[in-house]
């Protein structure tokens, strides 16, 4: 079998396809959640709080860049294109907001997933096998003598 036909032959299987449709589907999924907390959430808390806040915009600057000693940066892009070493805590936080948002979906997903294969089961008709049936069947011929 050469390179190329095994190659195909991997590449078609089912679940390469599915994974590949599935990483598809999450990376559009992310960025409806990216949306959802940039657009959303954030500007609520931002209510909330009484602020005007960007949270991903807070920084604190560890070192300014060459020859930048004393200035102040007014946002991150600001800060890194100056070539200022930055602790960017707000990235990190919006970060962890947005993972926790897409875990928690996930986890709902998951468990409707689970509820409805549980009821598929539970609501499954119990009867004999093919083999129970079989068996049934020489059990009587025994009874009957045959």
């Amino acid at each position: 079998m050469g390179f190329w036909q095994e190659f195909r032959q991997f590449a078609m299987k089912g679940n390469v396809i599915d994974l590949a449709v599935g990483v598809i589907i999450g990376g559009a999924f992310g960025r409806i959640v990216i949306a959802l907390v940039d657009d959303v959430i954030m500007p609520l808390v931002a209510a909330a709080t009484r602020s005007d806040m960007n949270v991903a915009d807070k920084f604190v600057v560890l070192s300014p860049g060459k020859g930048k000693e004393g200035v102040i940066y007014s946002s991150l892009e600001q800060a890194k294109a100056a070539g200022a070493n930055v602790f960017a805590w707000g990235h990190f936080l919006q970060t962890v907001v947005d993972f926790m948002i897409i875990a928690f979906f996930i986890f709902l997903a998951i468990k409707a997933i689970n509820r409805m294969k549980k009821e598929r089961v539970e609501t499954a008709p119990l009867g004999p096998s093919s083999t129970d049936k079989l068996l049934m069947e020489i059990r009587d011929l025994l009874k009957q003598g045959k």
